[in-house]
């Protein structure tokens, strides 16, 4: 019985640092997707693009509270009246917590309409 105790520690260890990293790699991908959704919905209410770039990267900034420097991209090709903005947060995990320097890149983005009687700049 000890024999197999002392072969199947480190395969359980190993099984149990996959699953935090897993689970570590989820919540950060619902993080990220919340910031893009928060970028998104600042830049949506501005009324030049300059002013909408700037305040999607404070909102994302603010969203993930200095966990990663977050990446912000806005698409620009529907800023009209009626027509909507796109933002994409990008984001590193570290995952050297595991004991090992792994680092994943996490992308969310979202999709907020523009008001239609708006005017834009």
């Amino acid at each position: 019985m000890a024999v197999e105790t002392v072969f199947l520690a480190p395969v359980l260890l190993l099984f149990l640092m996959f699953l935090v990293g897993a689970g570590r790699v989820v919540e950060a991908q619902g993080e990220v997707n919340g910031a893009a959704r928060d970028a998104a919905r600042a830049a949506s209410v501005q009324r030049t693009f300059t002013a909408a770039r700037s305040a999607a990267e404070q909102a994302a900034g603010s969203s993930l509270r200095g966990q990663c420097a977050p990446l912000v991209s806005l698409s620009h090709d529907d800023w009209k009246a009626g027509g909507s903005v796109r933002a994409a947060v990008t984001c590193e995990l570290k995952l050297g917590f595991l004991g090992f320097g792994a680092v994943k890149q996490v992308k969310g983005t979202s999709v907020v309409p523009l008001e239609q009687f708006r005017r834009i700049r």
